[in-house]
């Protein structure tokens, strides 16, 4: 499964989902390069990850609007003599502010700059780290583009439109790009997924939005649900998919509505 010098460059990935999917490829023996808006928080994350799995780890700042420090990254991963085979780009703008993630972004008061940024994270920023990527895979005959979308991108929640609209944008975009490199051996698909167990998740408490209760297989995503689904994509496991998306939300968006609304009507009724 892995080639020589083979990596993956996972954004976003100092924690949480993204630290996960870092944690699953480096299981598999692969060496991981990973960024965060904080310097030290994915240098720190990148050396637990050399310490506990024996591979090749490095973390990098990386922050939006600023295409040069992408390039310097990348030239720098050049220096180590390793190629990055898989690039998941799981960093993203939620469209809500941590104050309090339930409340969104109001459409009649939220600051036009705030909205813009979401597209800038989620769409602009990750085409500047594409683009460095794919130039390498062509240089060594190919590699797979993995992105973190959301199930929102069909199915909107409250005021959280520049978010899903910009889910939406990737989706489009993965298909673009599985056309436009397709002829170097480029592959690139979407991850969809839907809630996940995230510490923000768990510390919002009865102010969450969306659990088990209300998913066909009674069950949200874990890290590793999410993982498993970026290793698949990411790898020669699919290496005749592109261009397509894998829902892994626990059904939440196969169904019409949550069987719990029939129950809640009954005793409403009752």
């Amino acid at each position: 499964m892995k080639k020589q010098n083979s990596s993956v460059f996972i954004t976003g990935a100092q924690s949480g989902t993204g630290y996960g999917i870092a944690e699953h490829f480096a299981k598999k023996g692969f060496d991981v390069f990973i960024t965060s808006r904080s310097g030290t928080d994915a240098e720190m994350a990148a050396k637990k990850l050399a310490d506990t799995y024996k591979i090749f780890a490095k973390g990098y700042e990386c922050n939006i609007r600023n295409e040069q420090q992408v390039i310097d990254i990348f030239n720098d991963i050049d220096k180590t003599g390793r190629f990055v085979e898989t690039l998941i780009l799981n960093a993203a703008n939620m469209g809500f502010y941590p104050e309090n993630p339930a409340a969104g972004q109001d459409f009649f008061t939220v600051p036009v700059e705030d909205f813009r940024e979401v597209f800038e994270t989620n769409l602009a920023w990750n085409f500047t780290i594409i683009r460095q990527a794919a130039v390498r895979m062509r240089e060594n005959g190919g590699g797979s583009v993995v992105f973190i979308s959301s199930n929102t991108a069909y199915r909107a929640i409250p005021n959280r439109a520049a978010y899903s609209a910009s889910k939406g944008g990737i989706n489009s975009l993965s298909k673009a790009l599985a056309v436009d490199l397709g002829q170097y051996g480029i592959r690139c698909n979407v991850v969809l997924p839907g809630t996940i167990k995230t510490e923000r998740w768990v510390q919002m408490g009865n102010k969450q939005i969306v659990n088990g209760t209300l998913t066909p297989i009674g069950d949200i995503s874990d890290f590793e649900d999410i993982a498993n689904a970026c290793f698949f994509l990411g790898t020669d496991l699919s290496k005749n998919i592109t261009g397509t998306e894998l829902i892994v939300d626990g059904g939440m968006s196969c169904q019409l509505y949550p069987q719990i609304l029939n129950e809640l009507k009954i005793k409403a009724q009752e």
